[in-house]
């Protein structure tokens, strides 16, 4: 299991569209992987439950990953959520 934390560099935030993108992202990898914000931690793969975080830029995540690709599931949200990705 691997986490990192990271910064929400996203203008729009994490609304519904990023959203949508983010857990398309999280879904491509076997491992299990979570956002932890704000003391709530919630399943990447889930659109409901990270529409329910209500991030904007600036704020401050975790990303948790476990399984084989954990890795590669780790840096990929991290580079989506930094802006370093085109959607």
């Amino acid at each position: 299991m691997i986490q990192r934390s990271m910064t929400i560099q996203l203008t729009s935030g994490l609304e519904a569209r990023p959203v949508a993108v983010l857990v398309q992202k999280a879904s491509q990898y076997d491992s299990k992987v979570y956002i932890q914000a704000e003391g709530k931690k919630v399943n990447a793969k889930s659109i409901m439950g990270m529409m329910s975080l209500g991030l904007n830029m600036g704020e401050e995540v975790t990303v948790i990953a476990d399984g084989e690709d954990e890795t590669a599931a780790v840096e990929s949200i991290e580079a989506y959520l930094s802006g370093n990705e085109n959607e």
